[in-house]
């Protein structure tokens, strides 16, 4: 599994994490034993969220007696992040996470409280112990520049946002940025919302010879394009361990110059919009 320095403060964590939005809807047993597997294969990275329902105590039933060796995250809800708010919820997620501390934590998307405000509660959190690092989800570059104004260089670990073959905005303007200030990028969603691309579609066939010629499967194609640049790293969700387990095995895959353009030219990324996507 490679591993690449997450944000400014060069925390080493895998290029391929484990993503946790709606595994509480599948059967428990089996994807805490896919989170298990996961960790086995060096995807020491958890998302989660407290708007994950019981995703944070099956992330907790997880990592039980090897903490140590998981990189976890989760985030508070815009409506809980004022500067009491975000306090009270980060003691919630470290009871239902079963941990004494987050190695990161974010504001899941902008809400009405002040940024400022946010903020200050993340430090604040990081002066008591409770978290290690901070940062954020789904912010254009616009709510990153305010952001590193109000915080300074070096405090915004990460941004989490929708990155998949077929959603390639954030390539315009949010990568550069994050690249730029030495800010880790999460993609969500990697295999892409509704769902993955077709195996008869243009994109389907493309993904199909560059696997083959590796070893490897279509989506560890994916994943390994999304991951080729040195600031980004993908959380993609497995509810079962054979899924875990493909997921790792885009954790060494290195395409070729050839394979990422031939990828480039199937799914393009499109001119530049207004608005940045989210699910």
């Amino acid at each position: 599994m490679r591993v690449k320095p997450f944000g400014a403060g060069g925390t080493a964590v895998a290029a391929i994490g484990q993503g946790t939005w709606k595994l509480d809807g599948d059967e428990r047993a089996e994807a805490v034993a896919a989170l298990r597997r996961g960790l086995d294969l060096g995807m020491s990275h958890i998302d989660t969220a407290e708007m994950y329902g019981e995703a944070e105590p099956l992330v907790a039933e997880a990592i039980a007696g090897r903490r140590d060796a998981v990189y976890l995250v989760t985030k508070v809800l815009p409506h809980n992040a004022s500067l009491q708010g975000t306090k009270a919820a980060c003691e919630r997620s470290l009871r239902r996470l079963k941990t004494d501390r987050l190695d990161c934590y974010l504001l899941h998307w902008r809400g009405s409280v002040p940024l400022a405000e946010t903020i200050g509660a993340f430090e604040d959190l990081i002066a008591a112990g409770k978290i290690l690092s901070w940062g954020v989800s789904n912010f254009d570059v616009d709510d990153l520049d305010e952001a590193l104004a109000i915080a300074g260089p070096g405090r915004i670990t990460c941004n989490q946002v929708l990155y998949h073959l077929e959603e390639r905005a954030i390539e315009h303007a949010v990568i550069p940025w994050c690249a730029a200030h030495g800010v880790a990028v999460t993609a969500y969603t990697p295999f892409g919302s509704p769902g993955f691309p077709a195996a008869a579609s243009r994109g389907g066939r493309v993904l199909a010879e560059i696997a083959a010629r590796h070893d490897a499967t279509p989506r560890q194609v994916a994943l390994a394009f999304l991951t080729r640049e040195p600031s980004v790293f993908a959380i993609p969700k497995a509810s079962r361990r054979a899924h875990a387990e493909d997921n790792a095995g885009a954790g060494d895959l290195v395409l070729t110059p050839d394979d990422v353009a031939r990828l480039d030219a199937a799914f393009p990324k499109g001119p530049r919009r207004r608005g940045l996507p989210m699910l």
